[in-house]
């Protein structure tokens, strides 16, 4: 079985990578924008649905104020572009926001952040695979009925790429991105000129006529129309996830590290700007209708288009439309904004398992999260990311408009906290400063983080104020959750350090009095004797085999085959009534370790080894029990010895066969040890069977 397993790993994950392969590749500006823009400008592929969707709901006619929504996403972007470069500056090492909030403001503010980033990972796979899927459908719509099903699958290959060790490589990333960018500037470009000569089309969904939501039929008025707003600008602002991920990778950039970094944050800034802009203005252009639910708000000559409508993103609605006659370009536009959204995905792949081993370093996290698996990727991380990430996508159907509710709350609780950090640190810096240069540079950043502070803070009040009972509390229920086994986890193990260290080095060194042993023997045969002879060979002070007599003839058949070896090891049998024979085994232990507590207790148990898996549902089931119980008893050690069942090379060893004729193995002063054995007899009425005749019942 484990053979068969260790096939399908290295089948599916590929031969193992040694340590030393562990190299560092710094990347230059044009490599590292693609590389850590991905996630980012991905959004920009369904940024604009939300923004479009949520105004929507009050009407075709609220859809127009959808260009300044863009213009005040725009400037919340460059002002967090603006923040993040101070940081890069500040923090060169790439621990992102949760070293910046953990060092300024203290761990359980840094827990805070970690726990916002945990689940921020896990939801920008379900987001951006999902959205994804939508691009496909889009394409193909065939495959619309089962969207879910292909986000599924799409996320389990990135985990298995992952899982071979398939990094952010500069090259791999950066050419399905800078077609991306290319495409959507075509895109772009084309529907600017066509606007301008008059030939730009109409979308094929501009045809249809969209209905309120339900409560919206007075449109946008009073404060639900405010809010309405406010909910579009919070949608929209999901084109600023992604923008901490070059704080968090400054050591992978070439030197001078913080200053190619901050340039490359300009350049993503900027691009994306453009790109959120020339979307939602083209989309306004061309009539484009998307809404959050298409059955009841789409309607044809008065009729709802029904269920059976798929709506289209909007950027593959303006590729059908501004590309009509050339359909290789409308493809290809679908085609690499799915990627890139597929590459977004990745990112948080490779985000997901550097911060948990960061937290389970400190801590935090289980401590299998720091070690790297065969491909030197850190695969449990991956898992965990995967399963997480699954856990969204079929508890949401891949619905974009539904998991982009529970998207944004995480990434500016991050923002906020990251822009509280970094306003405390310039403040620590000043107060030490001395150099006039130097403090009016960090007065300039403390400005600049503290307008960043308000941006953030402003629209996560607005995230809470709209998206809080649409899903939401979904997030931060988790975040919470996330947040207390992190602290639990984190007193378990100072606990455990507590309770291991060396207090007082003299103690620790003292040896126990004596050893005694005690081998388990259910019957006479090859295993029993190996375990004897083990015993034997780690030279104890005593030594015992014990068996339980459950009323049955295994243990008088057991004592005539004792007595017939003439072995010298006495044999302690108890009595079981109740035919209990873990709690029998237990207890007989135990009164040894309390008779003498300053001894040590070592319990050798025959095991069988199994060739095959079903195998091991026939052997060892009461060994199993008996070691489990017996590990839990201060003072008692248990030595498994395995017999490997069906292998050619397993017969007795010249010892044991001379411990099967009883060659004088025992010590010349066993009969004294005996007897001081005999005295502990008196839980089970155990009966010594030390020679021909011992241990018969009158």
């Amino acid at each position: 079985m484990r053979d068969f397993a260790d096939r399908v790993k290295r089948l599916l994950v590929g031969r193992p990578v040694p340590s030393g392969a562990l190299g560092e590749t710094l990347l230059p500006k044009r490599i590292a924008l693609p590389v850590f823009a991905a996630d980012a400008l991905s959004s920009v592929g369904y940024a604009p649905d939300q923004v479009i969707v949520a105004l929507a709901l009050a009407g075709v006619a609220a859809t127009a104020l959808s260009p300044w929504v863009a213009v005040a996403v725009v400037g919340v972007l460059l002002i967090v572009v603006a923040s993040y470069r101070q940081t890069v500056h500040a923090y060169p090492s790439g621990g992102g926001d949760y070293e910046v909030v953990s060092t300024n403001l203290g761990s359980h503010a840094g827990l805070a952040v970690a726990s916002a980033l945990l689940a921020d990972y896990a939801l920008t796979v379900a987001v951006s695979i999902s959205s994804g899927s939508s691009y496909l459908v889009t394409a193909v719509p065939a495959a619309a009925p089962y969207k879910a099903e292909i986000a599924v699958g799409v996320s389990t290959i990135l985990a298995l790429l992952n899982l071979r060790g398939t990094r952010e490589a500069g090259g791999a990333f950066a050419i399905p991105t800078y077609i991306y960018m290319i495409a959507i500037g075509a895109l772009a470009v084309t529907g600017f000129v066509q606007e301008a000569m008059g030939t730009l089309g109409r979308a094929e969904s501009s045809a249809f006529d969209v209905v309120a939501g339900p409560g919206w039929d007075s449109g946008l008025t009073g404060l639900a129309g405010a809010l309405l707003i406010l909910r579009a600008f919070s949608s929209g602002c999901a084109v600023l996830t992604g923008v901490e991920a070059i704080s968090n990778g400054v050591p992978n950039f070439q030197r001078p590290k913080s200053k190619n970094a901050a340039a490359t944050l300009l350049m993503l800034g900027g691009i994306a700007a453009a790109m959120l802009m020339s979307i939602i203005h083209l989309a306004g252009a061309t009539g484009v209708h998307v809404v959050e639910d298409p059955a009841t708000q789409l309607t044809s000559h008065g009729m709802p288009v029904g269920e059976g409508y798929h709506q289209d993103p909007v950027i593959g609605q303006l590729a059908a439309t501004v590309f009509a006659g050339f359909s290789p370009m409308f493809y290809l536009v679908t085609a690499v904004t799915g990627l890139i959204l597929v590459l977004a995905a990745n990112t948080a792949f490779n985000g997901f398992p550097v911060l948990a081993s960061v937290l389970a370093a400190d801590g935090f996290l289980p401590r299998q999260l720091t070690q790297r698996g065969d491909r030197l990727a850190y695969s449990n991380g991956i898992i965990a990311l995967w399963l997480g990430a699954i856990a969204f996508i079929v508890g949401f159907e891949a619905d974009t408009n539904r998991l982009i509710q529970l998207y944004i709350v995480g990434v500016f609780i991050s923002f906020t906290l990251s822009q509280i950090g970094m306003v405390r640190h310039w403040t620590r810096e000043l107060a030490t400063a001395t150099d006039a240069r130097l403090r009016s540079r960090m007065s300039r950043s403390r400005i600049v983080n503290g307008i960043g502070l308000g941006a953030t803070g402003l629209v996560l009040i607005v995230v809470l104020i709209t998206k809080l009972t649409r899903g939401a509390w979904i997030t931060l229920t988790i975040m919470a959750i996330i947040f207390l086994v992190m602290n639990r986890i984190h007193r378990h193990y100072d606990r455990v350090r507590e309770e291991l260290a060396i207090t007082d080095l003299h103690d620790s060194r003292v040896l126990p009095a004596h050893i005694h042993a005690i081998v388990l023997a259910s019957s006479l045969h090859k295993p029993t004797l190996r375990a004897l002879t083990y015993a034997l060979s780690t030279n104890p002070t005593s030594i015992e085999a014990l068996t339980v007599d459950i009323g049955d003839d295994r243990a008088k058949r057991l004592l005539d085959d004792w007595d017939e070896a003439d072995l010298q090891v006495p044999l302690t049998v108890l009595d079981s009534p109740y035919r209990d024979i873990t709690r029998s085994v237990i207890a007989y232990v135990r009164s040894v370790r309390r008779e003498s507590p300053r001894d040590l207790v070592v319990v050798f148990i025959p095991e069988y080894l199994v060739r095959h898996w079903w195998e091991q549902v026939l052997h060892n089931q009461m060994a199993l029990r008996i070691k489990t119980a017996i590990l839990f008893t201060p003072g008692v050690v248990v030595a498994s010895v395995p017999w490997q069942l069906g292998a050619p090379g397993m017969r007795q060893t010249r010892k044991e066969r001379r411990l099967a004729s009883a060659a004088g193995i025992v010590d010349a002063d066993e009969a004294v040890r005996r007897g001081s054995r005999a005295r502990r007899r008196g839980a089970g009425a155990p009966v010594v069977a030390s020679g021909p005749g011992a241990g018969r019942r009158p």
